[in-house]
């Protein structure tokens, strides 16, 4: 894939993660049936966050707290997949070379 691909959907994913605040405050569909079946009290919290509940900490404006936790999570998303593909990318090009000797 070209790298001016990978920076169109990185700045298709960071401007939609900027429309963070205005997503519904009613429960996804998951929580929404759990809540219906009476079976969310049985759910476990995740074994780490990397932001917890969607909002950056320190930063007193909900708002704007959503959007750079969006951002950030565009970006390790981003950071990690890119890094994937580059060693999947390398790995696949030594491989060729020895087969090539």
């Amino acid at each position: 894939m070209s790298k001016r691909w990978s920076v169109v959907g990185l700045v298709s994913a960071v401007l939609v993660a900027s429309l963070a605040p205005l997503a519904s405050s009613f429960p996804d569909g998951l929580e929404r049936v759990a809540e219906d079946q009476s079976f969310l009290d049985l759910a476990h919290g995740a074994p780490f966050e990397a932001i917890p509940d969607y909002v950056f900490p320190g930063v007193p404006n909900e708002a704007l707290a959503t959007i750079l936790a969006g951002i950030v999570g565009v970006l390790m998303v981003f950071g990690l997949t890119y890094g994937l593909a580059h060693l999947l990318q390398h790995r696949r090009a030594d491989k060729t070379l020895r087969e090539e000797r």
